[in-house]
């Protein structure tokens, strides 16, 4: 396996690992923030946000990576403001491969998470708030061991999501070789060029290994969410 991917290939592969890894990672706590805020409030701005969280899956990807390049770039105001403050810079680099990945997964995310929270009977939280726990304490120590199962799938689904995201991040980060280009960014690049299909194909083969690992599973853990909601249900 490691003769059979070439020098560049490998630095793709391992990049992609590393954006999607932090992607899902910085991710992930909004994502049940807003997941449980979906899922168990009711606000005026509760259609809003949840037309925002899913709006990456209907927006065409170029479309999201150039609201990113223009919100995220060094002219933009939150790029400028990270730049100035904090010398921080995420156009054209890894950081805001990172960024445009988990923007694009976020909807997945999110809507794994939430799915688990809708499953929990709120009268356990209730009861447990009636004994006199903080809503906080509830959410730790009753609705998150429920739910584990759904964030950890969630988090698969992102990460796949994460690893073949293509049209965000070449539009606000480019295809810069040992620092933006991904597996899907590399696949691009070799097929641009003559004699370039093999290494290609290579790439895609890993791709659709891991998607369907991913996907595999996200299965095998939304499986795992419907047993333990179904036990807790019939032992209440």
């Amino acid at each position: 396996m490691i003769n059979w991917l070439g020098p560049d290939e490998w630095q793709a592969v391992a990049l992609s690992l590393k954006v999607a890894l932090w992607a899902t990672v910085l991710s992930l706590p909004p994502g049940i923030l807003a997941a449980y805020a979906l899922a168990r409030w009711r606000f005026p701005g509760w259609a809003l946000l949840n037309g925002l969280v899913h709006l990456p899956l209907v927006l065409p990807p170029v479309v999201t990576g150039y609201l990113l390049l223009l919100t995220f770039g060094t002219r933009g105001p939150v790029g400028a403001f990270l730049e100035q403050t904090f010398g921080i810079v995420l156009a054209f680099r890894w950081t805001g491969a990172a960024l445009a990945a988990a923007v694009m997964a976020f909807p997945l995310l999110v809507r794994a998470i939430r799915l688990s929270i809708e499953a929990v009977d709120p009268e356990l939280e209730q009861a447990a708030a009636t004994l006199g726990a903080s809503r906080a304490w509830v959410f730790v120590t009753v609705t998150l061991p429920l739910i584990l199962p759904g964030i950890l799938a969630g988090m698969v689904l992102g990460f796949a999501k994460a690893m073949g995201e293509f049209g965000a991040t070449i539009t606000f980060v480019s295809n810069i070789p040992g620092e933006t280009r991904t597996v899907p960014s590399a696949i691009y690049a070799f097929l641009q060029v003559p004699g370039g299909e093999a290494a290609a194909w290579r790439l895609v083969i890993v791709s659709v290994a891991l998607a369907l690992g991913a996907l595999a599973l996200s299965e095998v853990l939304a499986r795992r969410v419907g047993r333990r909601i179904a036990g807790r249900e019939e032992g209440a």
